[in-house]
């Protein structure tokens, strides 16, 4: 797939755009002013993958809670803002990577002109973040409703308030819960800026709708060369957010982290609990990095041969299993001690 070439920025270390690795994004969900908390939920998020984090700043407590949170991180963070420029500006003075609002929801040049000028400063990139549900009066008269069209003119809007201020450190989203909307939004704005863009879907929901649909919306504008930066949203923790999004960028061959498990549906030829032991397999693993295939089938017709194939996996029978790697044999193991082995063997590849 051709990549959509685009401006490159940097977030903390992080570069974005051109042709940088597509980079995974997440935002916590602890009260932003509770430091231990958020603290916690971040480094969790950065086990996990986690390049980008966002964090919303509500008010001014939020906002001098940066510091603090930030000196205990290793992930640049960004400050998710609205209407209120001073916590734009106090969140800048606390060491925020980078800005998410809309400048014209701030009233007032002056104060769009002072947080652009701590921006520019401090070379702190600003999103602006259109979503569908909240577009400005105006524009949902002029289209009725909140069509890729609003939310393409709504960015456009807001794009060109930092342009007349002469500042191109900019991220752009168009998110939507409507999948069909989001994607052709996303498209249109692609031919007309050449900006980074962030995708993602909002308020996408549980574990599974929420994931079908990021995976459809995601998948679809990243196989077109469209994304940057991409965040699932999902109702869920967080760092499952950041697993979902790495499964999609390796199943699009963009980015390869972390163990894949291949794993039949299983059918009256399974003669192991193979759910159970994919599970437990899945569960150990999450903090894995390096790249693994794994494979973990449940009886003789398929399963030597994909886990011959992988890095390492395990062909079930009648009670036990045989364990592969790279492609041999290692040992013939019983189905109690399948999935300890297993995991004892991948954490060797992964030292």
């Amino acid at each position: 797939m051709k990549r959509r070439l685009s401006k490159q920025i940097k977030i903390g270390k992080v570069v974005i755009g051109g042709d940088s690795p597509v980079a995974v994004q997440s935002m916590t969900s602890k009260p932003t002013e509770d430091v231990d908390a958020t603290v916690g939920q971040i480094n969790r998020l950065s086990e996990a993958g986690c390049e980008i984090v966002r964090v919303a700043v509500p008010d001014a407590k939020a906002a001098v809670a940066l510091k603090e949170i930030i000196s205990q991180i290793s992930i640049p963070i960004i400050a998710d803002i609205h209407f209120d420029y001073k916590l734009a500006l106090l969140a800048i003075e606390n060491g925020v990577n980078g800005l998410r609002l809309n400048p014209g929801n701030i009233s007032g040049k002056r104060k769009i002109k002072e947080i652009v000028s701590a921006a520019r400063y401090q070379n702190i990139p600003i999103r602006i973040g259109v979503n569908a549900g909240s577009l400005e009066k105006s524009i949902l008269e002029k289209y009725a409703h909140p069509t890729p069209e609003a939310m393409v003119e709504s960015a456009m809007s807001h794009v060109r308030i930092l342009e007349d201020l002469n500042f191109d450190l900019i991220k752009i989203s168009l998110k939507s819960s409507n999948v069909n909307q989001m994607i052709a939004a996303y498209r249109i704005l692609s031919k007309k800026v050449d900006y980074p863009l962030h995708v993602g879907v909002t308020e996408a929901g549980t574990l599974i709708s929420g994931t079908v649909k990021n995976s459809i919306g995601i998948g679809v504008l990243l196989s077109e060369g469209i994304g940057d930066t991409i965040r699932v949203s999902l109702t869920y923790d967080p760092v499952e957010e950041v697993r979902v999004a790495y499964e999609i960028l390796r199943a699009l061959g963009l980015r390869q982290r972390g163990v894949e498990i291949i794993s039949c549906p299983t059918c009256g030829r399974c003669q192991i609990n193979l759910f159970k032991l994919v599970e437990k397999v899945e569960s150990a693993l999450g903090t894995i990095s390096v790249p693994l295939k794994v494979t973990i089938m449940g009886c003789v017709v398929n399963g030597p041969g994909e886990a011959r194939e992988a890095d390492i996996g395990i062909a079930g029978g009648n009670g036990q299993g045989t364990l592969f790697k790279k492609g041999k044999v290692i040992k013939k193991v019983a189905e109690s001690e399948l999935a300890n082995s297993l995991i004892e063997e991948i954490r060797k590849m992964d030292n």
